[in-house]
């Protein structure tokens, strides 16, 4: 590299300082670190809102003014819930009709209907909840490819759990007596 630039002075290497009003201006070299996620200590990838290895959401830069409308809201929050529990606290719970469809709500009800036993059920719970979880994931926006990768990325762990959950569920139902029966 020598060879090439003859006779050079040894300030073209330097890198260049802003000229102001005839003064030099020298830059304070502050030394700054890359974003890592407070959940795993990844690196976040450069323009990404998640963690690509946790799916943390990386934190935004936050004004004062930002911090005072979060604190304001956090107070109203804090009021609101407390208003809430004042009210349900007030209620006298066994004066309270409720409608006479509400018992197939419950959960031995719905094992008796379905016909699968309290771990089968449980699992098929789990994995009716995993594929709701996986149409969530879909609601979360991408701005960059690495977004868009990522976001698919929990898609397909939302399914492989729904999938392990339903298998573990037909695994654990117990066999009907019409199958007992056949044998």
């Amino acid at each position: 590299m020598s060879e090439v630039a003859q006779e050079t002075q040894p300030e073209f290497w330097r890198p260049p300082s802003p000229v102001v009003a005839d003064q030099v201006v020298l830059r304070a070299a502050i030394p700054t670190f890359a974003e890592t996620c407070s959940r795993c200590g990844t690196e976040f990838l450069l323009g990404s809102r998640f963690c690509h290895s946790c799916g943390g959401r990386r934190p935004e830069a936050l004004d004062a003014a930002v911090k005072a409308d979060a604190a304001a809201m956090a107070g109203l929050w804090e009021q609101a819930v407390a208003r809430v529990r004042s009210v349900i606290t007030g209620v006298s719970w066994s004066k309270v009709r409720f409608p006479a469809w509400l018992h197939y709500l419950h959960f031995h009800e719905i094992k008796r209907w379905v016909g699968l036993s309290t771990a089968s059920l449980i699992a098929f719970v789990m994995g009716v909840a995993c594929v709701a979880g996986a149409l969530m994931v879909g609601l979360l926006t991408a701005r960059t490819f690495v977004d868009w990768q990522a976001i698919q990325f929990y898609r397909a762990e939302w399914l492989l759990a729904a999938t392990a959950s339903f298998v573990a569920g037909i695994l654990l139902k117990k066999p009907s007596s019409r199958d007992r029966d056949s044998d």
